[in-house]
């Protein structure tokens, strides 16, 4: 369906036109008109298929139907995070240019000018504000905010922002609005707790719901099977072969970001990193930098997997397999935008397994296995990914014991010698004591690792010695005692 085949505006109509917008999305195709009679609506659609623009057009043009009351907010945009309240913002003026309604972006992460810019603004009153949850409360404590004239109140990615513990903010926001006001909710994905909160705020809404989209069919996807020290070899060698261009690399801590990050470096490829420690400076920097092209590969969590959009990326890394199906799928998402073509690679250790197994049960498809170069050693079975968990019942549930991280971060095996968990390929020995299976002396007995011979030693010499030291200890304070006394 055509934009002008909807009932928006000829303004609104003039505003996409000069911006090269002609086709709605479904979400688009099926949202905006019921905004515009006036439907609450909850919506369930991944990022990446127009939302923004479903909801953003049809209030532009009920906003530019009536005038605004002085010092009043018509429209509350609650968003999770600073960069999509800025990209939101952005995609605003563009959508509204012909139109007279006014918009704010209030998001954390600046400084105290930039507070009390949105302290004026907010005092002064605008037709639509884009605000993160806590920024907007803290405006609301100091008493200058009124919201008694919202008439739309929109959450965008409302899943997120309840995994980011803002539930308790959002209701104390929503108990300052009136009660007569249209309320739309988009969501990724609808777990109970959205449901919940859905019933708690929204009136009669129409339900709308995109099936949850695979891939795209352009994403040319694989996997390497690989044990957790080849991975960063690998990584370079897939930069070898010519993929270091707009490339996004996500992996699932902020200090394997940065670790990674710097060995990239080290290594001469024009690298980044973005994560939830750097402010928010900082992170706009980083994306204004990888937007321009100073910058070939960013390495981030999922911070940027929802609500960014970059439309020329070449190719996204999974490092670490996600937790979750649907966020491999928004990671994905972030290549093959606007029928371009892109490539996907996951790097799957044996400890990942069972998250991908889940992924490619999801998208029911078996993603394509491809082969580790000679020189970075043997890799896992090709079927490692089979889901017997035989593995996973050495060293007990999951094999948490061999994993336990020391105070410095690194992972401390079996033996007790500390190493990184994605840095050198550790020792013949080290490998042979993680594949020693497991003893059990007796039916009562717990669950052990048999101790090398040489281990034993130094424990029956100091037997002895600690008896003969207590002995001398225990005549000390007898003689001590007789000549007191």
């Amino acid at each position: 369906m055509r934009f002008d085949e909807l009932n928006l505006s000829d303004d609104i109509l003039d505003a996409l036109d000069a911006m090269h917008f002609s086709e709605c999305t479904p979400i688009q195709e099926q949202a905006i008109d019921v905004i515009l009679d006036g439907y609450d609506v909850i919506a369930c659609a991944q990022t990446g298929t127009g939302k923004t623009a479903a909801y953003l057009l049809p209030v532009i043009d009920l906003l530019a139907d009536t005038e605004r009351k002085a010092n009043t907010v018509r429209c509350v945009v609650m968003v999770p995070t600073h960069e999509l309240a800025q990209q939101i913002d952005r995609q605003m003026e563009g959508f509204s240019y012909f139109v007279p309604v006014s918009s704010l972006a209030i998001h954390g992460g600046n400084d105290g000018k930039a507070f009390a810019r949105q302290q004026h603004a907010l005092r002064n009153g605008a037709d639509l504000v884009i605000a993160t949850p806590g920024r907007l409360l803290a405006h609301m404590k100091m008493g200058y905010v009124d919201l008694s004239g919202v008439e739309y109140f929109i959450l965008d990615e409302a899943d997120r922002m309840l995994d980011m513990g803002f539930y308790d903010d959002i209701m104390r926001i929503v108990a300052e609005l009136p009660k007569e006001r249209q309320t739309l909710m988009f969501s990724a994905t609808m777990p109970r707790k959205i449901q919940q909160m859905a019933k708690s705020i929204l009136t009669d809404p129409v339900e709308i719901k995109i099936a949850v989209s695979k891939p795209a069919e352009k994403v040319d996807q694989s996997v390497f099977i690989c044990h957790e020290y080849q991975k960063e070899n690998l990584l370079r060698h897939l930069f070898e072969q010519g993929f270091n261009k707009r490339v996004i690399v996500f992996s699932s801590s902020k200090l394997k970001v940065r670790q990674l990050s710097q060995a990239m470096r080290r290594s001469k490829w024009k690298t980044a990193e973005m994560h939830s420690d750097l402010d928010q400076a900082a992170r706009e920097q980083v994306m204004h930098d990888f937007r321009a092209g100073r910058i070939d590969i960013l390495i981030a969590t999922d911070i940027i997997a929802r609500g960014i959009d970059i439309d020329d990326i070449a190719m996204v890394v999974n490092y670490d397999v996600p937790h979750e199906a649907e966020d491999y799928v928004h990671r994905v998402g972030r290549t093959a935008r606007a029928d371009a073509d892109g490539k996907a690679v996951t790097f799957v250790s044996e400890r990942d397994r069972r998250r991908f197994d889940q992924i490619e049960k999801f998208l029911d498809i078996r993603i394509r296995r491809e082969e580790i170069p000679a020189e970075f050693g043997e890799a896992p079975s090709q079927d490692a990914l089979a889901g017997d968990g035989s593995d996973r019942r050495r060293g007990g549930k999951g094999s948490r014991g061999d994993r336990r991280k020391t105070s410095s971060g690194k992972q401390r095996g079996r033996d007790g010698k500390q190493r990184d968990g994605g840095g050198a390929k550790p020792s013949e020995q080290e490998q042979e004591a993680r594949q020693t299976p497991e003893v059990r002396h007796d039916s009562e007995a717990p669950r052990t690792a048999p101790v090398p011979p040489a281990a034993s030693a130094p424990e029956s010499e100091a037997g002895p010695a600690k008896r003969r030291k207590k002995r001398w200890y225990h005549r000390k304070k007898q003689s001590k005692g007789a000549s007191e006394g």
